[in-house]
């Protein structure tokens, strides 16, 4: 054991674990195959553990460890907060001995050692889930949703981990430990692990917001899926603010969207015009708003002859069209009788 040893305590599930820090040779630890910023990038198959090259090659890119962590660690002469191994594989700092292995290509001597805070090697499966959890899940949250959601179900699908367990280990509710589950399940049905997004799942499947299109539109969860891995769904809050609205709207606006007629873009548009009932009246009120613009006259008298008739023949249609129109939002007289419906009227 190296020079310069002492001991520290760290506190887990209501109890003090003893941990001894010291240094060690970095290039004998091993990267944590199962972190949840490896796991995203390298597991394609789950039966298939990626290689140590393949997990320094993923992280040694990442712009946090080039940019952020490899300066500041260079800066400061070595690691203010140790990594934290059980055994040789790192837990808790796997871009930290990505950023010192970056450092030692260029002085293998200087970027040697590297401080540890060794846990003891009976350490339970978890107590190390609860741990990581604290960091990464409940605490600074430093991994994206996906990943925290992929930790969380690797634990209960792989290693049996049963959800009223996974509660009391990282202090989520059982309700939000099963909705991570579900919506990462899902993404996995999907074909779909980009961590970027979780965000758009999440939100599709959050709630009961989309029951009633999904009882109307038996493949509704499918149409979504497929404009937001082509794009035509941008971003998530459109999932969020823009689809309730489709629906909402409902009838030929959320038809011709499940269709594929009118885009996701154009259905927000046309059910914001329809507003809450309001469709008609808001076609009306835009029509106005557009006849009474100052510029319209100067433009139907600078028209040609010939442009001149042919609005006139439009404008006498929509005169006798609006006089239908207008009888029909008059009230009903008490003494008016039914409008006859002879041969002869319908004639004229």
């Amino acid at each position: 054991m190296a020079s310069g040893v002492h001991t520290d305590i760290i506190t887990l599930m209501g109890k003090d674990v003893e941990v001894k820090v010291k240094s060690v040779d970095q290039m004998t630890l091993r990267f944590f195959s199962e972190n949840p910023r490896i796991y995203s990038h390298l597991w394609q198959d789950d039966s298939i553990e990626p290689t140590q090259q393949q997990i320094f090659e993923v992280l040694s890119k990442a712009e946090h460890v080039r940019e952020t962590l490899v300066p500041s660690i260079k800066a400061n002469g070595g690691l203010i907060e140790p990594l934290l191994v059980r055994g040789v594989t790192v837990l808790e700092g796997n871009s930290r001995l990505a950023a010192y292995r970056l450092l030692a290509q260029v002085d293998a001597v200087k970027w040697k050692s590297v401080r540890i805070r060794q846990l003891p090697d009976d350490i339970s499966e978890a107590d190390i889930f609860s741990l990581l959890g604290e960091y990464h899940i409940v605490g600074k949250k430093d991994w994206l949703p996906f990943e925290q959601a992929g930790y969380v179900y690797r634990q209960h699908k792989k290693h049996g981990v049963q959800e009223e367990v996974l509660t009391g280990q990282i202090g989520l509710s059982r309700k939000k430990i099963r909705h991570l589950i579900s919506v990462y399940q899902y993404m996995i049905d999907c074909d779909d692990r980009t961590p970027s997004r979780w965000s758009y799942y999440d939100e599709l499947l959050k709630g009961r917001r989309f029951d009633s299109a999904m009882s109307a539109y038996p493949d509704f969860r499918k149409v979504i899926v497929e404009k937001i891995q082509s794009g035509e769904i941008e971003r998530a809050v459109d999932v969020r603010d823009g689809l309730p609205l489709i629906i909402k709207a409902g009838g030929n606006t959320l038809k011709r969207f499940m269709s594929g007629a009118l885009s996701f873009e154009k259905s927000v548009a046309d059910a914001r015009f329809r507003g809450a009932g309001n469709y008609n009246y808001r076609k009306l009120n835009d029509f106005r708003q557009w006849l009474v613009e100052g510029q319209l006259d100067d433009e139907f008298r600078s028209a040609s002859d010939n442009e001149k008739r042919m609005m006139k023949f439009e404008i006498e249609k929509i005169e006798r069209r609006l006089k239908g129109l207008l009888s029909l939002l008059e009230p009903p007289s008490a003494t008016s009788s039914p409008p006859k419906r002879s041969g002869a009227s319908r004639s004229k």
